[in-house]
């Protein structure tokens, strides 16, 4: 069969340009073509690729991941049978630098995405068109992840505020409590909070506090601090404690707000979608997947049968390392691709802290990455993840629950696992301190010194 190939470089408000490649001759068969994502001119482009094209002809088309084009684009295109391809922009990019080491422009583009299934066709893999509900839910959890950005911008400048003002209040109320968040909106003025004594401020609260009993303990260690706070500013015009109090009302109503509306979101659309597209709910059998992290995975997973392999769908993940090796010799130890979706390795990597608890497999492979091999923490979690990642794949494939097993594949309750990850698999505190940031930080700043020590003995 001939097989001709579209290379498509999109546009985000520019028009697209392609050109079509004849796979038997390796010859481009259109001038570089010009268009618009309208059905019409999306039309004109199949009708030049099959024009004077021997029948039956196969089409494919490559496309380069640039915001959501490729999927209006793509969407069109596979509805007429054309064998749709989406790459990673750093794939055409390397690719261009082989053809045209010093120019850039698209119709250079178009072409190396036309020779892209010539040159590397074990690389590409046609594109997964979500459904409408598996779209939603996707841009759901991504909308909550930036919700909760929010929430953690929001606190951390309210905890920064309160250094500078109180020197910290973390000592005297939890920082997000409906207390601190009272004081914060009320009784923000160490000099004021000092005039009104502890007799005043207790009744402030216990007229204002929304549960009983009313716990005032916290009075006389917040009028200390208070008196602390006075001694070290000495002047109430130096800090204008005014303008702190209102800044942080408007800084806790969009924390509020967003944590809200973060709430309302997971609740009101990420579960019941989630629950739609993956009834059984097998994925929360695997120990650390909650609903909310389950819903991330088949957000951004959606078919797993798009995966042909376990080493695919790793692939497309990003949690594998780097690979580097020339003759016998084989490098260890290198970052990972980070190639995938950055919601699903994250919450692969939180997951991970959790299961490596309660199962006791991925204990037993967090124990050997830091007792065997000297890994710290976040690498041997990330090991973890990877592996825990291999079980959502075959939870997935097979549509079953998964199984707690011991290392020997005998089956385990959730208590004996849990049992046996602190007994066997416990990675002890000295272990952790030896490869910490801090130690490791340390022990090259020591290798460091003892170079710097050779160089002046010379």
């Amino acid at each position: 069969m001939n097989t001709r190939i579209i290379g498509i470089d999109l546009a985000v408000t520019a028009a697209h340009k392609a050109i079509v490649l004849d796979q038997a001759s390796n010859a481009y068969v259109s001038p570089l073509l010009t268009f618009h994502t309208d059905p019409a001119q999306l039309d004109h482009l199949l009708e030049t690729a099959r024009a004077t094209a021997p029948q039956p002809l196969r089409l494919q088309a490559v496309l380069e991941a640039t915001g959501m084009a490729w999927y209006t684009v793509g969407q069109y295109l596979d509805r007429h049978n054309v064998d749709v391809y989406r790459v990673n922009g750093q794939q055409v990019a390397d690719l261009r630098r082989v053809y045209q080491r010093h120019a850039k422009s698209d119709r250079i583009d178009a072409r190396v995405l036309a020779r892209l299934p010539l040159v590397m066709p074990d690389s590409l893999h046609r594109c997964f068109f979500p459904s409408g509900p598996l779209i939603t839910l996707q841009r759901a959890c991504r909308e909550v992840k930036r919700l909760k950005d929010l929430v953690t911008a929001s606190k951390n400048r309210i905890l920064a505020t309160d250094q500078l003002t109180w020197l910290g209040l973390k000592g005297i109320v939890p920082p997000f409590s409906q207390l601190a968040f009272w004081l914060r909106e009320n009784w923000y003025d160490p000099w004021r909070v000092q005039a009104a004594g502890v007799e005043q401020l207790a009744q402030a609260w216990e007229t204002a506090a929304p549960e009983e009993p009313v716990d005032v303990s916290w009075v006389p260690a917040l009028i200390e601090q208070a008196e602390r706070v006075i001694t070290l500013y000495n002047n109430p015009d130096l800090l204008d404690y005014a303008q702190f109090q209102a800044s942080l009302q408007r800084e806790q109503a969009r924390l509020r707000q967003a944590d809200e509306q973060a709430h309302h979101l997971r609740l009101k659309t990420v579960r019941p979608l989630y629950r739609q597209l993956h009834p059984s709910l097998d994925l929360e059998t695997l120990r650390g997947v909650g609903q909310d992290s389950a819903a991330i995975y088949i957000a951004f997973i959606g078919d797993i049968q798009r995966f042909p392999s376990l080493r695919d769908f790793l692939g497309w993940t990003g949690l594998i390392p780097f690979s580097r090796q020339s003759g016998d010799a084989q490098a260890r130890g290198l970052r990972v691709t980070k190639a995938g979706p950055n919601l699903l390795k994250a919450t692969a990597f939180l997951n991970a802290g959790i299961a490596r608890l309660w199962d006791p497999q991925i204990a037993a492979i967090n124990n050997r990455q830091m007792m065997q091999h000297g890994k710290h923490h976040l690498q041997a979690t990330c090991s973890c993840a990877t592996h825990l990642l291999t079980r959502i794949y075959a939870v997935l494939r097979d549509d079953r629950p998964y199984e707690l097993r011991y290392v020997d594949g005998t089956p385990v309750d959730k208590h004996t696992a849990r049992r046996i990850c602190q007994e066997r698999y416990h990675v002890p505190g000295e272990v952790r301190q030896r490869n910490n940031r801090r130690v490791r930080k340390a022990r090259q700043e020591a290798r460091l010194e003892k170079r710097r020590k050779r160089k002046r003995r010379r």
